[in-house]
Parts: structure tokens; sequence; C-alpha cells
């Protein structure tokens, strides 16, 4: 496929999607909105897809909506339809990640703010460079959290530091937000892009529709109450434990092998 504001490739069971305007810090177009839904629905009709990257070109990750086209309209005198573009553009989006059929990694190579600082929440699992941050700006411009991140944040860290980064708008570095919990790991720099390809690497050959499920238990949790929640892993249990992959996992223990998992 061949995008303007994103790249998209894949190969050995990744699929990598790349934010590529650089020179805006990678921040969200409607164009760029219309590539990002192709692109997901390429990797979620592909089965051989088994995990998908999600970074940014140069040195942010991204800088989420872009303010341009917005504020051309206000100088003519017209105010945009924020809500329309939330329910247009991002609320899909992060649904499409959430309900995305193999797990997804966001790789923060740098400064993720705004709505790019929650696409990367959405994500199963985030690990960022040690110089990256994240940033929830939306109160400097008179705007809540949205793309999720009024859901995510206090799930992820509870309401204080919830409140305090979105209230306060302060950048938040991402060694302390893997202290925090609000995301998987930190590491340095140089070491960044090896980290990923491991991570992408172990996830594309594990059992996929187990690390799915998982992922839909968990997000599931918050709303049921724990006879519910106990259900839903019978559930998910049952249909998991009919799957070839489970078969392969107890052959390869008791043969004392790893595991070829083939994601069915």
């Amino acid at each position: 496929m061949n995008f303007e504001n994103i790249l998209y490739v894949l190969a050995d069971g990744i699929a990598r999607i790349t934010f590529n305007r650089p020179d805006k810090l990678n921040s969200l177009t409607e164009e760029m909105h219309t590539e990002l839904r192709s692109a997901l629905d390429a990797v979620h009709a592909d089965p051989s897809a088994r995990v998908l990257v999600l970074t940014g070109a140069g040195r942010g990750f991204c800088a989420g909506q872009d303010l341009g086209d917005r504020a051309m309209q206000m100088q003519s005198g017209k105010m945009p339809d924020i809500g329309n573009t939330v329910e247009r553009n991002y609320k899909p989006l992060i649904l499409r990640l959430a309900n995305l059929r193999v797990p997804t990694i966001a790789a923060v190579n740098g400064i993720a703010a705004g709505a790019g600082a929650n696409i990367a929440l959405a994500c199963d699992l985030v690990v960022a460079a040690k110089s990256a941050a994240f940033l929830q700006a939306f109160s400097k411009i008179g705007l809540i959290p949205d793309t999720g991140g009024t859901w995510l944040l206090p799930q992820r860290i509870g309401m204080a530091r919830a409140m305090g980064l979105a209230l306060l708008a302060e950048k938040l570095p991402a060694q302390k937000a893997a202290e925090w919990g609000l995301i998987w790991a930190a590491v340095e720099d140089d070491q960044f892009a090896e980290s990923i390809d491991r991570l992408a690497k172990q996830l594309s050959t594990a059992a996929t529709k187990a690390l799915v499920r998982t992922r839909q238990a968990m997000h599931a949790a918050p709303i049921h109450t724990l006879e519910q929640q106990l259900s839903m892993e019978g559930s998910f249990m049952r249909e998991l434990g009919w799957s070839p992959d489970y078969a392969e996992g107890v052959a390869a223990f008791m043969q004392k092998r790893i595991p070829e998992f083939k994601g069915e």
C-alpha cells in the first residue's frame, strides 16, 4: 500500500504502522486518519499479521491533532465542531485498536502529546525511549482529554495522578510513566529499536487468539462483577482449550520444546 502520511509494512508476521509527518511531529490530519483506517483494516484482514507495532517517524511519536486546519476555520469566523471530529475519527480509531485481532505495541520514540499520548495508551503494550515523554495537553487549549484519555488514565494510574496530568498538562517523562505503571517499560534510547524488535518477534510467534482474549477480558473487568468475570474467563478458556494452539502448547510442554503457534 502507498500512503502519503503513514508508512505500512508487513513482514514475518509483524505489521508496522509509522506516523510519517516528522516535520509536524506526526500530528494528525483528516487524510492521516483515512490512511490509518485503511492500514488497520489491512492488518485486521490479513491472517499473516500476528502483531502490530505503532510508532512515529523522526523525533516524535505523535503530537495529537494538527491544529492548523482548525485555526484557519476560526480565523474565517467559523468555529469547528470538535465533537464531530472525535466521533468520526478518534472514537473509531481507539475502538479499532481495542478490537484488533492481533496484539498491539506502541513504540513511543519521542513526545506523545494530546491524542497522540492516548493512542499510544490504547495499545496493549507501551514501550518508550527514555528520552520520550507523555503530555495531556488538552487543558492548555480549553479541552478535555479525549481519544479515551478520561477512561485510560484513571484505570492505569489512579484518579489522583490522572487528574493531575489532565488538569496541569505537565510532561510526564517516560521513566516516571513506567514507574507509575502507565506504560510497560522505558528503555535506553540506544536500545529502543532492538527492544521493540525483540518484543514484536516474541508476540508474533505467540498464541495470537489467547493474547487478544486476554485483552478483552481485562478490558471487561472494570464493568463486571466477580461472577461475571469468572463466567467470561470460563467461556474464553473453553474456546481456547479447543484451539490448535492450546494442543500445540501442551505438546511442546510435554516434549520440552519451544511451541510453534499458528495464531489460530
